[in-house]
């Protein structure tokens, strides 16, 4: 999660995360990043075993230096554990996920909703994606578009 700008970045999905799969997830990151990749400054990471030397090299080598969160100290990462609960609650909780594939459908379709229609309290009640510069007008008529099966709802303007 970039902290900035709430946008989330779902890397990868899988059953039994490994040192190697986090590595290889981070390496993904760097070229989807393009040229926001310099916009990294401090990325923080948890000191768990699948996050290693290897991984801090990868951003290493674009120049980003990597802060390992404190010990003991569980309000350092808020931002990514308060998505998670919001991911559950909104989401997963929700419904039921059959497989790896349809986990992965779901969160990357949760995630774009979040980055693109959920309004965030901290960024004046608009998404991560929206343009800060352009103001809103009230719209005259709404038109509901249904995400993830009516699950969640996105309200547009109509035209």
């Amino acid at each position: 999660m970039e902290v900035g700008t709430r946008a989330v970045h779902i890397l990868g999905i899988t059953e039994y995360p490994t040192s190697t799969w986090a590595t290889q997830c981070t390496r993904s990151l760097i070229p989807d990043l393009g040229e926001r990749a310099g916009e990294f400054h401090h990325p923080i990471r948890e000191r768990d075993a699948k996050f290693t030397d290897a991984l801090d090299a990868v951003f290493t080598s674009e120049n980003i230096e990597v802060k390992k969160s404190a010990p003991q100290a569980p309000k350092m990462n808020a931002y990514a554990e308060r998505f998670v609960l919001t991911a559950r609650t909104e989401c997963t909780d929700r419904m039921l996920i059959f497989s790896e594939r349809h986990q992965r459908t779901v969160l990357h379709r949760y995630a774009r909703h979040y980055n693109t229609a959920q309004p965030h309290r901290t960024l004046n009640l608009r998404a991560p994606a929206d343009d800060a510069n352009i103001i809103p007008f009230p719209a005259q008529r709404v038109r509901r578009e249904p995400v993830l099966g009516g699950l969640i709802n996105e309200y547009r303007r109509a035209s």
